[in-house]
Parts: structure tokens; sequence; C-alpha cells
């Protein structure tokens, strides 16, 4: 009976999806005992008593989220320890971590593709996965030849974060606009909401927003929802149970990293606007989206705005960066693998179909294409654990 003490926070869905992904591999492969040391205890007695009760306990391994400045005390426990970054990454216990660059990056390559020229960064001074989130960004958007606008501040709760409230009041003020605004995580993308809010700066129209973690309480706070990053958080979890399995049988003695990947974006309110002048355009992008998983033709989107077929053509390429045709079958293609992920025993043809394809043929290179994977690698390497 494998004993796991859980120091870490359960308040956040990050949290919750992590503890799901070990309590599955535990299920699998145990039975294994959690114990759950509220986040207080460590406050009333001390370090001492975190390790007094971790002993008398019995326990075999620890997670533990906390600043680093806090948790070298557990290396007297003398058992595997796993840490949930914070400011940086420990060098002695092992790390679940995050492709917090590939995260920024991604954030980037989506406004990119809205057309943005403007584009801003809203994160936390010395805190490991907001600084590396906005160095992909920024790398990124510079690499577009985009204007990249920065604000941090040094504050992670609400309770702080009324100092620096007037500083990011007059930062989203004097923001060029439309602008493309990538926060660090969901709850700072829930502040620059209110604040916009209250200075009549409008979501999406202005500023269009999207944050990380795809917390869904947080996200449907903000009015228009909020967009956000979903991260593979319980497959991370599932790793992290694994990893702990083979340090506490002494298969394993050296500490590594678990790498938490975003996986997706699930599209909210907060980001449904493409930055598009042309008022023909936008009317046709727009019935694309809502429309997409039906047979279209140039035909019928001609029907719908005064332009000729070579003239609509050459205008939305123009516009959008891609033609017509690759629009509408990259809308079909993140459908499926959306699709692919919550229905993973539908059979490739049903999914095509509820995603507007006619077919399957070359459905496979199409979905490579477009996702970096085939449909059944994708799924392979994205489905959550059952």
């Amino acid at each position: 009976m494998i004993r796991i003490l859980l120091l870490i926070d359960h308040s956040s869905k990050f949290s919750r999806k992590l503890l799901r992904g070990m309590v599955k591999y535990s299920k699998d492969n145990g039975p294994w005992l959690f114990y759950r040391l509220p986040t207080y205890y460590k406050n009333l007695y001390g370090e001492e008593g975190v390790l007094k009760l971790a002993r008398e306990w019995k326990a075999d391994a620890v997670i533990a989220q906390a600043d680093l400045n806090d948790i070298g005390y557990l290396k007297e426990l003398g058992i595997p320890v796993i840490i949930q970054n914070y400011k940086e990454r420990s060098d002695y216990f092992s790390n679940l971590t995050g492709d917090y660059r590939g995260t920024g990056v991604m954030a980037a390559r989506f406004f990119i593709q809205r057309r943005y020229r403007n584009f801003a960064f809203y994160g936390s001074r010395n805190v490991v996965w907001s600084i590396e989130r906005a160095e992909g960004y920024k790398a990124e958007v510079e690499k577009y030849g985009g204007r990249f606008y920065y604000f941090e501040t040094e504050h992670l709760n609400e309770e702080q974060w009324g100092s620096d409230h007037e500083e990011l009041d007059k930062w989203l003020m004097s923001l060029p606009k439309p602008v493309a605004l990538f926060a660090c995580d969901d709850y700072f993308a829930l502040q620059v909401s209110d604040i916009c809010k209250i200075n009549n700066i409008l979501i999406p129209e202005d500023v269009a927003l999207l944050g990380v973690d795809n917390d869904d309480l947080i996200c449907n706070f903000s009015d228009p929802s909020i967009s956000s990053i979903e991260l593979d958080v319980e497959r991370g979890g599932y790793e992290a149970g694994r990893l702990l399995h083979k340090l506490v049988l002494k298969e394993r003695t050296k500490p590594c990293n678990i790498i938490v990947n975003p996986v997706r974006i699930e599209l909210r309110q907060s980001t449904e606007k493409y930055n598009l002048s042309n008022e023909y355009i936008r009317e046709v992008v727009q019935y694309i989206e809502a429309s997409f998983t039906t047979p279209i033709s140039v035909d019928a989107l001609i029907r719908r705005v005064p332009l000729s077929r070579r003239n609509l053509e050459t205008k939305f390429k123009d516009s959008m960066g891609i033609s017509l045709y690759q629009f509408i079958l990259k809308q079909r293609i993140e459908y499926l693998a959306d699709l692919l992920l919550a229905n993973p025993a539908l059979s490739l043809l049903e999914l095509a179909i509820r995603s507007g394809f006619s077919d399957c043929r070359n459905l496979s290179r199409t979905f490579k294409k477009f996702k970096g994977y085939t449909p059944t690698a994708y799924l392979k390497k994205f489905a959550k654990p059952v």
C-alpha cells in the first residue's frame, strides 16, 4: 500500500485534474492511499509539524505545490517528491512542469491566424510559467512582425492585486486597438475582463482575450466568456503517478520532469471576432464558422455578398492569409479533432460526416497536415486516460 502525502491546493481546476489523473493511475496500479494536508497546516505547525506528520503517517512520497523557498525542508524526509512548478524548476526534486513556451506560441499563432497586428501579454513577474509563456508568445509575434506590449505584476491573488489595479487600468487604456491579449492564466484574463468592462473597452471588438487552463467557472464568470488554452493536465497527473511509482519502488533513482502540454483552445465569446476591415469578408467568415458542418459552395458564398467569384477569392486570401477552401477545411479539421477526443469509440467516417466531410478519402493525410498527427496518433497522444 503506497501512501502519498498531498501538499497542494485543491481549489483550482488544474489541481483537481492533476489529482484525477493520479487517482486513475493508483486505481490501475494500486491500491494507494492519499492524505491531503491543508495548505494552512504549515502556517500553524511549521516545517517540523509537516515533517512529523509525514513520518507518523509513514508517507512513501509527496506531491507539493509551493514556492521553492518553502520546500527545501522536504529533503529531510528522504522520500520521492514531485513539485508543481511555481517560481522556477527544482534541481533537486522531480518537477511537474509544462511546455510553457509552446503554450505562448500556440496563443500567438491563434491570434496571427485572425490577422491581428497588435499583441499584448499580461502576466506575473518571477513566476516560471508566466515568464516562459510570455517568451514563447513574444518570439512568435516578433517572427510574424507584430507589435508586442507587456504588463507584469508581482501579485497572484486578488487581495494583493488591488495595488496594481490602477497601473493595469492605464496600460489597457493605452494599448492600440484592436489588440490580441494573452493572459498568463484564466484568473489574470478575468482581471482584464473586469477592467475592460469598467472602462467600456469592448471584448472582443477592441480586445480579443485568451487565457490558460480552461477553468470553466472562471471563464464563464466573465461577460463575454473567456476563450482559454486547455492543458493536458490529467495525463500529466497520470504520468506523475507513474513516476512516483517507479521512484518508490526504486526502479528509478533520479528525479525528472513531467511535461504538461497544451492541447487545444476552447473557443468562447472573447475571441469570436476576426480583425477584418472588409465587411463582406467578415460576413463570409461568420457564415462559414456557423455552417462548416454542412455542404458549403463558393456559389452559395457569392450569393451572400456583392462580389464576383474571383474578387471574393482574392479578397478573402488577402484578408485571411488562407484560401476559402483551406479555411473551410481548417474549420472542419479542428472540429473533427475535438469530436475525436470526445467520442473515441466512434468510427472516423461517422466523425467525418459530423464535421462536414462527405467521405474519408485522404482525410488522414489532410488531418496530419493541419494537426501534425494522423487521427489515430492524435487520439493516442491527447486522449484522456481511461
